[in-house]
C-alpha cells in the first residue's frame, strides 16, 4: 500500500441462526457470500469510499433472494413485506436510516439517500413519500419461496416464533434470525457499517427492528459493527454500539467483542455481530449456533460458517 494508506478491510454477513443443514447448504451459502466479497473488495482496491463500498455489498446481499432482506424478504404476519435498513458513516459519525419501507428492491439506497438529509430516519410513510419524491420505480421483492413459507405459518396461526434466515428449501432453519450486513475500513482509513432487514417473519404489524437502530448499526472513526439475529435482544443490549463506545475508551476489538459476548450469553441472548476497527482488525461473535460471516483481511477470504455452536468470539490482527 502506499505511504499513509491503509490496507482495506472488509467483513459481511447474510444472518444468523440455527445449523445449517448439510454440507450443500454450507456451500452454498458460502459461495453467495465469497461473490459479494470479491466485488465489494475490489471496488475498495479501485480507491472507493468505505460508504460506498457498504452500499455497494449491502445492494447485493439485498438482491441475493437467499438472504433476508430486499428481495427474498420475509412475510409479516398480514402477508406484507416491510424491510428495514440503516447505514453509518464513521468519519463522520453519521447514523440514516428507513424503517418498515416497501415496494422498493434496495432499502439501503434510501438510507444512503439521508446521509445528506436533515431529516435522517423515516418510517414506512416518510419512506413511501421519499421513494416517490426520488421517483424510483415500484419493485416487489417477493420471492414463491417466501410466500409458501407464510402460507404454511399461516395454516399453523403463525405459532413459529421468526422466519428462517436463508430461503431455500433445504436450508430453512426452524429459528432463523434475517439480516445482512457490510462493515468497511476504506483504504484512507474511513469505517463504515450498513444492515438491512426484512424483519423476523410473522411479526406484529408495526414491529421495528434493531437494524435500523444505533443498537444493531454503529460506526464511528475507532469502530463499525452490524449485528444479527434476534432484533430485541440487541437492543436490549444496545449491541453494537455498546462495543464500539467499548473499542473508542480503549479496549482492543478482540476484548471488547469477548466482553460484550460473554455478558449476552450470560443474559440469555440470541445473536451475532460483525466489526472492524481503525487499526484495520477484523472481528466477530455470536451466541446463535450460526453466524453467516465472510470476510477479507486483505491477504485471503475467510468466513465462520462452520465454528463450534454457542459462544464464539474471534478477531484477526489489524
Amino acid at each position: 500500500m502506499p505511504t499513509g494508506q491503509f490496507q482495506p478491510k472488509l467483513i459481511i454477513h447474510g444472518g444468523a441462526g440455527s445449523s445449517l443443514k448439510g454440507k450443500g447448504g454450507v456451500e452454498a451459502v458460502r459461495q453467495s457470500l465469497y461473490a459479494v466479497i470479491q466485488d465489494v473488495y475490489a471496488l475498495l482496491l479501485s480507491g472507493a469510499s468505505a460508504e460506498a463500498a457498504v452500499v455497494r455489498g449491502c445492494e447485493l446481499l439485498e438482491d441475493d433472494p437467499r438472504f433476508n432482506a430486499g428481495t427474498g424478504s420475509v412475510l409479516q404476519s398480514d402477508g406484507q413485506i416491510r424491510m428495514s435498513a440503516s447505514l453509518m458513516n464513521g468519519m463522520a459519525q453519521r447514523f440514516s436510516g428507513v424503517i418498515n419501507v416497501s415496494r422498493v428492491k434496495n432499502p439501503i439506497n434510501l438510507a444512503q439517500f439521508l446521509q445528506d438529509s436533515d431529516d435522517r430516519i423515516l418510517s414506512d410513510h416518510g419512506s413511501a413519500e421519499l421513494l416517490r419524491e426520488l421517483q424510483i420505480p415500484a419493485y416487489d421483492p417477493l420471492t414463491e419461496l417466501r410466500l409458501q413459507e407464510w402460507i404454511l405459518e399461516r395454516q399453523g396461526n403463525f405459532s413459529k416464533e421468526m422466519a428462517g434466515v436463508v430461503a431455500e428449501k433445504e436450508l430453512v432453519t426452524e429459528a432463523g434470525r434475517g439480516t445482512i450486513g457490510v462493515v468497511v475500513l476504506d483504504s484512507q482509513g474511513r469505517l463504515a457499517a450498513g444492515t438491512s432487514t426484512g424483519g423476523k417473519g410473522f411479526e406484529r404489524i408495526g414491529r421495528v427492528s434493531d437494524s435500523a437502530m444505533p443498537a444493531g448499526n454503529y460506526a464511528t472513526a475507532h469502530a463499525a459493527v452490524s449485528c444479527t439475529g434476534i432484533g430485541e435482544d440487541i437492543i436490549d443490549e444496545c449491541l453494537a454500539a455498546r462495543i464500539v463506545v467499548r473499542v473508542t475508551d480503549g479496549l482492543p476489538l478482540s476484548e471488547a467483542l469477548a466482553r460484550s459476548f460473554l455478558e449476552a450469553h450470560q443474559h440469555n441472548r440470541d445473536f451475532g455481530a460483525i466489526a472492524i476497527d481503525a487499526h484495520g482488525a477484523i472481528g466477530w461473535g455470536k451466541t446463535s449456533e450460526v453466524l453467516l460471516a465472510a470476510y477479507h483481511d486483505g491477504d485471503r477470504i475467510g468466513d465462520t460458517l462452520e465454528l463450534p455452536t454457542g459462544l464464539q468470539t474471534g478477531a484477526s490482527d489489524g
